[in-house]
């Protein structure tokens, strides 16, 4: 099926999402869509598989005008979308989730299981989808798990794809199986829709690119041509340099000691299970591992925000258990959450009050029971300017900035202040690529001062980029420690799968 929109533009109060975009998606072929946080792409894919109608435009597939009123007219038209965030219900069988909604049935309504198998080892044959029809989806790798959400659509007769931020969750590894289940959709005609924020991935998988940015479409690029950097100049409107530049790190005095460190469920199952290990000054440490494997824990457990089961914590010799995250933050913690929305500033805040969220109640920005406006106001500028935050208004909400711009109001709080050790969870997560170079940029920056930084990212190439070492995380154990110049993705991708020896 060949698909075309035509001038499709969608505008909400006080926002034109998408304006008068073209695009086409040819049959047997891979158009991969790229562009920042808030370019349209997910307003687009919306309007396509009919979660939002066009103010304006068509969508025309195999030549014929279509109107959606609902996804369901969308799913009938043959399009199917593979959603980042699995839509999959834990408990069910890989054949329930298939069918669910579409459900064979004997006579009663009972699910003809029999037959969902089938339906299912009947679609995983036909394209190479290897997935056993009777396993349980919470005992499935992310990856398998991928497969199951691909065999949904087509089991409904998608012909056209969509995959949102697919390889977002997948190891080295799973991106390579899921580039061959690509390959073979393709051979079979299907065309595909791959948004994503990986330039490497898009100019390895896609026949053609159309870059998005403000709601329009800037340009397309030929992937056997274009290159990452000239892909990134088109996103965000001028010159990128993706190369993280740094010098050989200088690792000096142990600044974070972990020793036996574990931390227990609910339920009393370990999260965390016996984590050793060290960050010295001068050096970024980066944990690397699928999320779910004990990453956001560890943070959490550093931060004094979950409670030690057992183990040390040691801040420069001082132990660190039972602290509150106050006093942690006094003794010289600072954390960049992975979460900026909810855990990294209150968006009803102003700017220059988020920038003070963890140091309000100290001088000179209180005095006794009183917040002092000036000291505060003096200072917020001081930082917005330093950190490029835009736009520069103190009195701005924080829900009102960009996913870029919140998150270098977060590293502004966080990095101004004079501290031993540095927290950076997800540092770059949904944010567009000229900020990601910023934010690498101040992250070297304080560690060529000395500080110690721990880096958690499931971004490999973040890791390879900024880590001086790597620290595999699977299960809530650290399976390796790698030194960044002497391994490589593949390696790391075994071990975050729990696959080396």
């Amino acid at each position: 099926m060949e698909l075309e929109l035509r001038g499709i533009t969608k505008r909400f109060p006080g926002v034109l999402a998408n304006d008068d975009v073209s695009l086409t998606a040819r049959s047997g072929k891979v158009l991969a869509l790229i562009g920042e946080n808030g370019a349209g792409k997910s307003t687009l894919m919306n309007i396509l598989s009919g979660i939002y109608r066009p103010d304006s435009g068509e969508i025309i597939i195999d030549g014929k005008l279509q109107h959606f009123a609902d996804p369901g007219d969308a799913i009938k038209a043959g399009i199917g979308m593979v959603h980042q965030h699995f839509m999959l219900v834990p408990v069910f069988t890989v054949a329930e989730n298939v069918v669910l909604g579409v459900e064979p049935t004997f006579a009663g309504n009972i699910l003809n299981r029999k037959k969902a198998n089938k339906e299912v080892e009947e679609i995983s044959r036909k394209y190479g989808l290897a997935v056993d029809p009777k396993a349980l989806i919470e005992n499935l790798p992310v990856g398998l798990q991928q497969r199951v959400e691909i065999i949904k659509v087509l089991l409904r007769g998608a012909k056209i794809l969509v995959f949102d931020e697919p390889t977002a969750v997948l190891t080295p590894q799973e991106v390579t199986e899921f580039f061959g289940i690509v390959e073979e959709l393709k051979s079979r005609g299907s065309t595909i829709i791959f948004i994503t924020h990986k330039l490497k991935e898009a100019l390895a998988i896609a026949d053609d690119i159309t870059v998005l940015r403000g709601g329009k479409v800037v340009g397309n690029a030929d992937p056997k041509t274009a290159t990452q950097e000239e892909l990134a100049s088109m996103m965000v409107g001028r010159d990128i340099d993706l190369t993280v530049k740094k010098t050989k790190a200088n690792p000096g005095e142990v600044v974070l000691d972990m020793a036996g460190v574990s931390v227990m469920d609910d339920y009393g199952r370990p999260i965390l299970d016996s984590i050793d290990m060290q960050v010295r000054s001068g050096e970024i440490v980066g944990v690397a591992g699928i999320q779910g494997n004990g990453q956001t824990e560890l943070v959490e457990v550093i931060t004094g925000l979950i409670p030690l089961a057992s183990g040390a914590i040691r801040l420069k010799g001082q132990d660190m258990a039972g602290s509150s995250p106050r006093d942690i933050h006094k003794d010289g913690v600072a954390h960049v959450p992975e979460d900026r929305n909810h855990m990294g500033m209150i968006g009803s805040f102003t700017l220059a009050e988020n920038l003070v969220l963890d140091s309000y109640y100290e001088k000179p920005f209180s005095k006794g029971i009183r917040m002092q406006r000036q000291a505060i106001d003096e200072a917020a500028r001081v930082l917005v300017k330093d950190y490029d935050v835009r736009p520069p208004h103190i009195e701005n909400t924080g829900g009102a900035l960009s996913g870029g711009n919140a998150q270098k109001m977060i590293v502004a709080r966080e990095f101004s202040r004079d501290v031993p050790l540095v927290l950076c969870a997800q540092p770059t997560r949904g944010i567009d690529v000229g900020s990601i170079e910023y934010i690498h940029e101040q992250i070297v920056r304080k560690r060529d001062e000395g500080v110690a930084i721990l880096v958690v990212s499931t971004e490999l190439d973040e890791i390879f980029a900024l880590a001086d070492r790597i620290l595999v995380m699977f299960d809530g154990r650290i399976v390796a420690e790698l030194n960044t110049s002497e391994t490589s993705p593949t390696e790391v991708g075994l071990y975050m799968a729990g696959q080396a020896a």
